[in-house]
């Protein structure tokens, strides 16, 4: 018995099948190396922080560290540690909240 009889031929339909299975891995892998890529690329940069609008009065030396813009309500968190609640027009805060 030689080695030439262990193996024999696909069959064309398995070897389509074959073909079709390894082309699926190979994007699948590239696929799975882009998303990575465009990950890595995407969230290394700094986001930048949305702009005050020039309607609104800030208190004297408060620095803006966050902001929330609501439906009704605009929110800045100061670098002090309190919450100033302005209105959708802007203008001077209506509330002031210290962090607790």
């Amino acid at each position: 018995m030689s080695d030439s009889d262990d193996t024999t031929p696909l069959p064309p339909d398995l070897r389509f099948l074959k073909f079709l299975v390894t082309t699926l891995a190979g994007v699948m892998i590239l696929g799975l190396l882009t998303i990575t890529v465009l990950l890595v690329t995407r969230l290394g940069a700094p986001v930048p922080l949305p702009e005050l609008p020039e309607s609104v009065i800030l208190p004297e030396g408060a620095t803006p560290v966050a902001v929330t813009f609501a439906q009704d309500w605009l929110v800045v968190v100061t670098e002090a540690g309190e919450i100033l609640l302005y209105p959708r027009s802007g203008g001077a805060p209506v509330s002031r909240t210290p962090l607790p």
